[in-house]
């Protein structure tokens, strides 16, 4: 009998990681945004019967502003969730790809400035190989930096300048 490996079992998700993933889920949905115009429209046709007073008026002020208050956390919650699984997923195509870049896996750890200062030092590489290579025929930023200047001193060698 083979010795088979058990995979550990996938931890159980929080009750509040359940809750707001069904919450967001539903809440992004075509039903949320017809209830959510049914409920104002329910709201404005009773303005008549209430006076338009301000209890009428507080009934909608409060109610949206609580749910805006909530969907703020939620809505975040989710954009955090869905940011970190974009990363892994470019840092595994990174970490896959013959010729890539492996400076760039955890990039989004880097301070604003670190960022523009790569940022910039990209642009450039761009805007020498644009000037000095076929793009179409590199596999890195790299590779194509280094057949730009591999072009550029031959057409020195050659005294045929750009």
């Amino acid at each position: 009998m083979e010795n088979q490996q058990q995979q550990s079992p996938t931890p159980a998700k929080s009750i509040f990681e359940r809750f707001s993933s069904s919450v967001a889920k539903a809440t992004g949905s075509s039903a949320a945004f017809l209830l959510a115009l049914a409920t104002v429209l329910i709201w404005a046709v009773t303005g008549p019967f209430f006076g338009y007073s301000e209890n009428w008026q507080l009934i909608i002020n409060t109610g949206t502003t609580i749910i805006t208050f909530l969907m703020v956390f939620l809505i975040q919650k989710a954009q955090n969730k869905e940011s970190m699984s974009v990363q892994l997923k470019l840092n595994e195509l990174i970490a896959a790809t013959k010729g890539a870049s492996n400076r760039l896996v955890s990039v989004e750890n880097l301070t604003e400035e670190e960022l523009a200062v790569l940022q910039q030092h990209y642009q450039t590489m761009a805007e020498i190989t644009q000037k000095a290579s076929d793009l179409r025929q590199s596999h890195s930023v790299e590779e194509a930096i280094k057949d730009a200047a591999e072009k550029l001193e031959d057409e020195a060698e050659t005294g045929h300048l750009l």
